[in-house]
């Protein structure tokens, strides 16, 4: 296997499609776009495939993922897929007790608050999600040259999860851990950073052309407590991966005074919120790296007019960037009319074709 070349891309003609050619900071006909969340909540025949059937249910039926994996790439015309799943599965898979509550999020039954909790967390293989390589497959063939993006939560929104016992406001038994026994705390993302590593490993394997690591909480900390207590554990999982040649994509939310710590854990592409502009988040990334965002996901509940104005903000401050994905600052949101999404497909397009 080609460390520049994947047999998989090839294989799929994904290799040349522009998402790929952005992740690698080569010129491209046009500016790609796709949209955290894309699949899900907005989509009402994603409602109604889902009917009946529970979060983590769903992620473990193949043919149910790969379809609700499919529905944005056929209605908005999207230049990627992001494999339809939560940050949760793996750690379901290993046998935590957990699960996914309506309007509440992921909650673990029992929190892992000690040494003797670690014991809980053994490592993943492929034989434990046998679901996701299958659903990986089917969607290669069907998505053809568009390329799938695989998916997992980082070590340190994985470990809040474990540690709070369900979302959390203020982190406050994470950063309890992490500052008063940061041995336990560093030992926890170690294990953690290898079971998403191989959650990653799994989707590539199976065909995925691009990763993304999703850090949702990591926002919630001091630059100083990022670099010594979070980056060594995401650099693990992106080093873990690097062999593939697969871009690795890293995103937070409210990171913008971690990014060029994000962009030093070993991402090929920084993913940008709304709150920094992408002309300043590339002096903050440094040299080397291609970035992803950042329209707001509220912006499109605005009239069409206001969402182009914004979406040419964006476009202008990428303009210098050797490599742009268009995407949202964070995931759509629930209300969001899927027209919407849409026309900002074809706005960015038309925009930027060369």
């Amino acid at each position: 296997m080609s460390a520049n070349r994947p047999t998989g891309q090839q294989q799929t003609g994904t290799y040349d499609s522009a998402f790929l050619k952005a992740c690698r900071r080569e010129p491209v006909p046009h500016t790609p776009v796709w949209f955290m969340r894309q699949a899900g909540r907005s989509l009402p025949e994603y409602r109604k495939v889902r009917e009946g059937t529970a979060m983590l249910e769903s992620c473990m039926m193949p043919e149910l993922v790969t379809e609700i994996t499919l529905q944005p790439v056929r209605r908005h015309g999207v230049d990627a897929a992001i494999y339809f799943s939560d940050i949760v599965v793996p750690l379901k898979a290993i046998g935590i007790d957990l699960d996914i509550k309506p309007g509440v999020g992921p909650v673990v039954e029992q929190p892992v608050r000690t040494r003797a909790d670690l014991e809980r967390l053994r490592p993943l293989t492929p034989d434990d999600v046998p679901y996701v390589t299958e659903a990986v497959r089917m969607l290669v063939g069907e998505l053809g040259t568009t390329p799938l993006i695989g998916f997992a939560g980082a070590p340190f929104t994985l470990a809040s999860y474990l540690v709070e016992g369900g979302p959390s406001r203020n982190h406050e038994h994470t950063k309890a851990m992490m500052y008063g026994d940061p041995q336990l705390w560093a030992d926890l993302l170690d294990r953690l950073a290898v079971i998403t590593s191989a959650f990653l490993k799994v989707q590539i394997d199976a065909g995925a052309s691009a990763v993304q690591l999703f850090d949702s909480w990591v926002g919630a900390l001091a630059p100083a407590d990022y670099r010594r207590s979070v980056l060594p554990a995401s650099a693990k999982v992106f080093e873990a991966v690097s062999g593939y040649g697969v871009p690795r994509i890293h995103f937070g939310v409210g990171t913008g005074e971690l990014l060029g710590l994000m962009g030093e854990a070993g991402a090929d592409v920084v993913g940008v919120d709304w709150r920094v502009p992408l002309d300043e988040a590339a002096g903050r990334v440094g040299a080397g790296k291609a970035l992803q965002g950042n329209i707001d996901p509220a912006v499109l509940f605005a009239p069409r007019e206001a969402v182009e104005a914004k979406a040419r903000e964006v476009l202008d401050a990428a303009a210098g960037l050797e490599g742009h994905v268009f995407n949202l600052g964070h995931g759509v949101l629930p209300n969001t009319d899927p027209a919407a999404l849409t026309r900002l497909v074809e706005y960015v397009h038309e925009q930027t074709a060369r």
